[in-house]
């Protein structure tokens, strides 16, 4: 949609919205969506934004102003709004929308039970939320530190493998886990498969909550091996039993029933917010996670809604009961419970208590809410204090709140990439790193590719389709930061800082200041001669040491990468009937190419989806007849 100088004629708009269920996409006046919702009748819920009367926060009041259109997608149900809902936000990830991020908020453990022999592995849960059959899924973990924890006790007591499946399946001797008595070695010992699965399911009880029954269990086996004789066997189960009673130690018990609930807290100021879960199982307070968002003003109910909505279909756990400190309407909560139900396979119920032991909850959470409210808040204050620093120092027009840093690698003009990271107040924004192959520069000439990088990256900007940053740093010297000038001014971003940053050198002469050659870091300003010489050990200078380290192994991990696949290209891709599938199950079985390289005829068939002439075609390239010899492995 093109931009209008024209205001959006709101009355004309809300006389064709129907009063049905749905969803409503607010456009600004570029096209961009801004806003989604979802309600059960379009026409009430939209014209409330737009009465005399009506909303009085600030944003509503700019609507008038910012909006280019509102579009309307009518749904059979509240329950369809609710999906439908959640499919946008994902898609479209409007700007005043509460958005889940993809980082560590959502690790889990998950075991696959259609594995022969079921391990736990760490999984990022997003997506529908619906494991596939024969798999669970515990968590989410507040934190890595909390997963490594329960990893720990895990490994070091119930005995599961730990190696992934091509490491599983290519083993000719146990690994250390079996010599230090945590893995049976089912890898190339015959374990016993009853035993084995009696670990998964207590691993399985272990992870659902269900310790105290699980101890229970355990010392009646320990007290029959002991009376079996089997003291080695005695002393496991005893291990076993004291692991699990100190994890139940740090468990704070918070109610009667072993049900699982989540109980939701919420602190706003403003358009500032944080939501707060406490996570309760089997009766147990396990552990807790906050998201703290900024310019959200729409209702406290709506966000809270969206929130829930995109919470639980990320994959997390469903528990049997969700209790929110805030009222939602009859019908929607109706169908959330829906919805959550079918996410979870079981009737869940979703509440908002108002005295006793629920409420109780509720109240901790909030508690909770505005406490990490707050450290959110200490935390944006030493950031931005930081940046005001570092703004005073290299003299810069802008608050540096975004950074992007570039940086070029190569091997022997070879392989050219080049990485972007980007920085928002003063913290990585990895969904904002960028890889670059260089397409115009030919062999090695890092100026030249500095110049097409930012190019590529600063013309987005320039036309309007994203958002520019308020520093650029680069690494190198006065001729990176020269290539940086030059593409600014082409484009006409001057409002836009750039420095460079560049490791000093032993043959650095010609400087003004002699404290320039006594600094192993030097910040160079266009159009200044002598570079800028940060305190050593100052935040400021570790911010941009950060930064460009992070952009150097950004840039080489890439650069690494490609080489990988060139090297697996020139030895596969050339094999009639091997595809991008073919490859992908050959690495995942053999784990690396020179086990492919080196495996035999009958191994290669074994690979799923590797018929007999596949198999055939990649033993011949790798062992040309007359080099090969006889084995009992050949396969005709």
């Amino acid at each position: 949609m093109a931009a209008s100088e024209e205001l959006f004629d709101i009355q004309a708009r809300l006389a064709t919205i129907p009063h049905e269920p749905g969803c409503y996409l607010m456009r600004d006046r570029r096209g961009r969506i801004i806003y989604i919702g979802k309600a059960k009748d379009l026409k009430n819920r939209v014209r409330n934004y737009f009465q005399v009367h009506g909303d009085p926060r600030p944003f509503v009041r700019r609507l008038p102003r910012i909006l280019g259109d509102i579009e309307t997608i009518i749904t059979a149900s509240e329950k369809e709004a609710l999906i439908l809902e959640n499919t946008l936000i994902k898609a479209h990830k409007p700007r005043y929308n509460v958005l889940l991020k993809d980082d560590k908020s959502f690790l889990s453990l998950r075991i696959d039970r259609n594995q022969r022999w079921p391990r736990v592995e760490v999984i990022r849960s997003k997506g529908s939320g619906k494991a596939r059959p024969g798999q669970r899924q515990f968590g989410p973990y507040s934190s890595a530190h909390a997963l490594r924890q329960t990893l720990q006790v895990l490994n070091k007591h119930f005995m599961l493998r730990t190696c992934p499946d091509h490491v599983l399946h290519n083993r000719s001797r146990p690994c250390l886990q079996y010599q230090i008595k945590r893995c049976p070695g089912p890898c190339v010992l015959p374990v016993d498969r009853e035993r084995y699965e009696q670990d998964v399911n207590q691993t399985v009880m272990f992870l659902e909550g269900r310790g105290d029954e699980l101890v229970e269990r355990l010392r009646s086996k320990m007290e029959h091996a002991s009376e079996a004789l089997e003291f080695e066997l005695a002393a496991r189960y005893r291990d076993q039993i004291r692991a699990i009673e100190k994890v139940l130690e740090r468990q704070v018990a918070v109610g009667h029933r072993e049900v699982d609930r989540d109980a939701f807290g919420f602190y706003r100021q403003g358009d500032r917010l944080t939501f707060q879960i406490l996570f309760i199982r089997r009766g147990r307070l396990e552990g807790a996670q906050s998201f703290s968002y900024t310019d959200q003003e729409f209702p406290d109910e709506e966000l809270f809604s969206s929130f829930l909505n995109l919470y639980y279909n990320a994959g997390n756990h469903v528990p049997n009961e969700v209790l929110l400190p805030i009222t939602l309407d009859p019908a929607e909560v109706a169908a959330f419970e829906e919805l959550l139900g079918e996410l979870a396979g079981h009737k869940v119920y979703v509440q908002t208590p108002q005295r006793g032991a629920k409420r109780a909850l509720i109240e901790t959470a909030q508690t909770n809410a505005r406490h990490s409210f707050e450290e959110e808040h200490a935390r944006e204050e030493r950031a931005r204090d930081l940046l005001e620093k570092l703004q005073a120092r290299l003299k810069l027009k802008n608050l540096p709140r975004r950074i992007e840093c570039y940086d070029i690698s190569n091997l022997q003009g070879t392989q050219v990439v080049g990485s972007l990271v980007s920085f928002v107040e003063g913290e990585p924004a990895k969904n904002e790193y960028r890889h670059y192959k260089m397409r115009l520069v030919q062999g090695q000439d890092d100026f030249a590719s500095m110049h097409e990088m930012l190019t590529r990256r600063l013309r987005k900007v320039a036309d309007g389709d994203d958002e520019g940053p308020d520093l650029i740093v680069v690494d190198g010297g006065k001729g990176q930061l020269g290539q940086a000038t030059a593409v600014l001014e082409d484009l006409g971003l001057h409002h836009i800082d750039v420095v460079s940053l560049a490791k000093s050198r032993v043959d650095d002469v010609g400087f003004d200041d002699p404290e320039v050659t006594r600094s192993p870091e030097r910040v160079f300003l266009p159009g200044r001669k002598n570079p800028v010489v940060l305190r050593q050990n100052s935040a400021e200078l570790y911010l941009l040491q950060r930064l460009r380290d992070e952009a150097h192994d950004f840039a080489i991990g890439f650069h690494k990468q490609l080489r990988r696949k060139a090297t697996l290209r020139s030895s596969l891709d050339d094999i009639p009937g091997i595809g991008p599938k073919t490859k992908r199950a050959l690495l995942r079985h053999f784990g690396s190419l020179t086990k492919i390289k080196a495996a035999s005829l009958a191994a290669l068939q074994d690979v799923e989806g590797v018929g007999p002439s596949t198999a055939r075609a990649i033993f011949d390239v790798f062992h040309p007849p007359g080099s090969r010899p006889d084995t009992p492995n050949s396969v005709e």
